[in-house]
């Protein structure tokens, strides 16, 4: 190992975009398995915002064939209040530290807050998982930057204390795809490159049930941007709203629709609560969809 701090950063840096390149060439969907270390979940009411049922519910997720764990420590449901960065580093950091020790996958920070994003990579995350696509916190862009991480761009009309007040659009496709041109441009301009970024249309943040439907319509509306994109339907408000259920688990089977349309339209990562039903479904749909037989099922956690 070498002695010379700098020429360990640049190599742990150059092992981390490695990582994430050999990440993307898989030849199947990727799952980005949900960990809500909140109190105050839409999905799931706080089950697991206590450290060791936030541990515990990563290594299911893992075992049960997540390719990634994105870890937030702030709900952004519709008018949740915003969380101090205290506490938000609390919930979040010792759960990131222990899985970083005993899983091998790679890790996200769901955060917009660039003191969250910078303890989340020293604490062993590898991509940063931003709502507001960088424009909450001026040090964010500047720290993805630095460190060279993945970072995930997403949609969102408004902030999560008003996002859902009257959403509405001229052009909606037209809209958010302006936006990510923007984004992307700005990102590049801050030194991140376009192969370290995903897209993220934002399902359910400043959206109408008919806006989201349209989104996972035309999702290959997005494609040109020459990005992975990256969509969040799991346990949404628009299922229930389509299948008349309540909050949480019982959104599951309903979500897997909504997967599934999303990677027909060109999702390259999903992200979803529950993992064991998102590797069966998709791993049938890959099948089908190929006419191959799927590669051989990654050991637990690995």
């Amino acid at each position: 190992m070498s002695s010379n701090p700098r020429a360990s950063r640049s190599s742990e840096i150059g092992r981390r975009r490695l990582a994430w390149a050999n990440l993307l060439k898989a030849p199947r969907p990727l799952i980005m398995g949900v960990v809500n270390v909140t109190p105050d979940s839409f999905s799931d009411g706080g089950r697991f915002f206590e450290a060791q049922s936030a541990l515990a519910q990563a290594r299911a997720l893992a075992a049960a064939g997540a390719d990634i764990l994105d870890i937030g420590g702030e709900s952004t449901r519709p008018f949740a209040d915003p969380v101090p960065l205290e506490e938000e580093l609390r919930r979040v950091i010792p759960v990131i530290q222990t899985l970083a020790a005993e899983i091998n996958l790679p890790i996200s920070i769901d955060t917009y807050k660039a003191p969250v994003a910078r303890a989340a990579l020293a604490a062993g995350a590898s991509l940063i998982n931003d709502i507001s696509a960088l424009r909450f916190d001026p040090d964010m862009a500047p720290l993805a930057a630095e460190n060279q991480t993945p970072v995930i761009l997403m949609h969102m009309q408004g902030t999560p204390r008003n996002m859902q007040v009257e959403p509405h659009y001229d052009d909606l496709l037209g809209e958010i795809k302006a936006f990510f041109q923007e984004r992307l441009e700005f990102a590049e301009s801050q030194g991140i490159p376009r192969d370290l970024l995903v897209l993220d249309p934002g399902i359910g943040f400043g959206k109408t049930y008919k806006h989201n439907l349209e989104i996972l319509n035309h999702l290959d509306a997005f494609l040109d941007l020459g990005c992975p994109l990256l969509v969040g339907p799991s346990r949404k408000a628009f299922i229930g709203h389509i299948l008349g259920l309540p909050n949480g688990e019982v959104r599951d089977i309903g979500t897997l629709a909504a997967l599934g349309v999303a990677v027909m339209r060109g999702a390259r990562v999903v992200r979803t609560h529950n993992a064991a039903y998102a590797r069966q479904f998709l791993t049938v749909l890959t099948a089908i969809h190929t006419g191959e037989p799927p590669p051989a099922a990654p050991a637990p956690g690995g």
